[in-house]
Formats: structure tokens, C-alpha cells, sequence
């Protein structure tokens, strides 16, 4: 993963920002306005944008790509439009609600898949450094290293949550069929609603 600075950062989070200002706006406003101010950032990367509200740090919406589907800047834009408008555990972020929001990027590293056993995919996870996505059929989950942390789970704990978010069984991340990734994340957000941007590290509890 290319190491952004806090600069990087900062461009990142606005470009989030006003791409989903801008949807709220209008739904049919074209992306291609915020696409241009980074697309510098053209490398394929994985990203997912959070929403959160001030100062409760309450989850109002976040959504990405894990994999480096599409360039950084159009990752950046098209997860934030849809961190506030579609996932599906909230209503859509309204023009008044917005500017109670404060905008976290996290850019994700390449997946590293976990092989082994249960042993060795246990060994393999650092709390605090590590997300983890699992894959079985049809079903699929993922979750940023944060999570872990404000958790404060150990490695079996984060397995077993990821294979909940994925709605598969207790202990099913032990199965030899079931794949397995971990990743790692830079993570920028406004200290508050189109405040200062800060890079966030994350270590166990």
C-alpha cells in the first residue's frame, strides 16, 4: 500500500465531503466535478468511507470496495455518496443531519490471504493493525481494524465477529474452505464536522 501523507489525507476526506454534499443536493449531480479535484490519486485501491455523528462517534453509515476495483479517487467518491445515501442500516443522510457528521476515510491495503490452520490464522492477526474479510459461498464480511479495537477482542474474538458480520456460524472461520484475508489500513477523519483532519492509529486495548 503507497503511504499517504496527512496531506493526501485532508484532500481525501474533503473529496468525500463534497461528493456527498453534493448528492444531497441533487441525486443527479455528477461526480465527475469531485473526481477532478484528486485524480492524482489514480493508483487501484480499496477504501471505505464512514459517517459519524458529533461528538458521539455514533455510526451513521459506512461503505467501501476491499478490493482495488477502481482508482483511489473514484473509490473515495463513490463510497462516500454511498456511505450516506444507501447503506442499508439507515435512512438517508438528510441536508440538515449533514453537518452534524464528521467524514473518515480509511484506505486499505492489498488482502493478504490467511493460510493454515486455526493455529496459524490465530498467530497471523495482530489486533490493532489488522482487518479481517472471510468468504464462503455466498456469503462474505469484512471489518476495519478499529472495530477490533473498540471492541477490545482478542484474535479469536475478531474472527468470530467477522463471521458474524457475515452472517455464517460460530467457529466457521476454522473451516479449510473458508478463505480468509487480512489487510491493513491509514485512516483519516475530521476531528469534527469539517474540522481538522488527523490520521488515526489504532492499537489493542
Amino acid at each position: 500500500m503507497k503511504r499517504l501523507t496527512i496531506k493526501d489525507g485532508e484532500e481525501l476526506v474533503h473529496a468525500a465531503r463534497n461528493a456527498i454534499e453534493l448528492s444531497i443536493k441533487s441525486r443527479a449531480s455528477p461526480k465527475n466535478i469531485v473526481y477532478e479535484s484528486i485524480k492524482h490519486f489514480d493508483w487501484p485501491s480499496g477504501v471505505f468511507v464512514t459517517l459519524l455523528h458529533y461528538p458521539t462517534e455514533i455510526l451513521r453509515g459506512c461503505i467501501g470496495f476491499p478490493r482495488p476495483t477502481l482508482s483511489l479517487s473514484k473509490a473515495v467518491v463513490d463510497s462516500a455518496i454511498a456511505a450516506a445515501n444507501e447503506d442499508p442500516r439507515f435512512v438517508p443522510v438528510s441536508f440538515n443531519e449533514f453537518p452534524e457528521l464528521m467524514v473518515e476515510v480509511s484506505v486499505l491495503s492489498e488482502m493478504v490471504q490467511l493460510t493454515g490452520g486455526e493455529k496459524e490464522r490465530l498467530k497471523a492477526i495482530k489486533v490493532g493493525r489488522d482487518g479481517l474479510m472471510i468468504e464462503y459461498g455466498i456469503y462474505s464480511g469484512l471489518l476495519l481494524p478499529v472495530v477490533a479495537v473498540e471492541e477490545n477482542w482478542n484474535a479469536e474474538q475478531f474472527l468470530e465477529g467477522v463471521c458474524e458480520k457475515a452472517g455464517l456460524p460460530e467457529g466457521h472461520w476454522k473451516q479449510n474452505n473458508v478463505r480468509m484475508y487480512k489487510f491493513t489500513t491509514q485512516v483519516f477523519r475530521e476531528e469534527e464536522p469539517n474540522g481538522r483532519v488527523i490520521e488515526l492509529k489504532y492499537s489493542k486495548i
